[in-house]
């Protein structure tokens, strides 16, 4: 039987980008491009089929439909959502859970890591996807917070980090 790759992501929410919000942005198309392309390769080349997301906005959301889109070409790949808490999109815009709502619904596998959120819930999920992944796929732009820390985990635990600085 064939070993399972798995990959996990970790990235900036929109906030810590120039482009914020709006991602008809050519920098944010860039940022979806780049990271496409980086999904293909560890399909293609790395043979990964296991992806997990942590349902963030910004670059986790960005992952994951990526990853659905591209189960059109590769039907055998798989997308877990990691999800910190049940309340996690509940204080996001009715567009941005309708988007949450039709990942979930797409995904292979949902993995709620508790019912309620908590000060250290986030850092929970971010520990559980690098604990369950190969390859940490990251972009990353320079800054402190939950991203840099969640490399800095990976590397401890003696994981592959492919990391991309994205400097918008």
């Amino acid at each position: 039987m064939e070993q399972i790759i798995k990959c996990c992501f970790t990235g900036h929410r929109p906030q810590k980008f120039s482009f914020g919000f709006n991602e008809h942005d050519p920098r944010c198309n860039n940022l979806k491009k780049v990271l496409r392309e980086r999904i293909e390769y560890l399909i293609t080349q790395q043979n990964v089929t296991y992806f997990i997301t942590g349902m963030a906005l910004g670059v986790d959301l960005f992952a994951a439909e990526i990853v659905l889109q591209l189960k059109q070409n590769y039907p055998h790949i798989q997308l877990e959502c990691a999800i910190p808490c049940e309340s996690q999109s509940k204080r996001w815009s009715k567009s941005l859970q309708n988007r949450y709502e039709m990942i979930l619904s797409q995904c292979d596998t949902q993995t709620v890591l508790q019912k309620y959120y908590t000060s250290n819930c986030m850092l929970k999920r971010n520990q559980y996807m690098v604990d369950h992944a190969d390859i940490i796929l990251a972009i990353w732009n320079g800054t402190p917070g939950g991203t840099e820390k969640t490399i800095q985990y990976a590397k401890q635990q003696n994981k592959r980090v492919w990391l991309t600085l994205f400097y918008d």
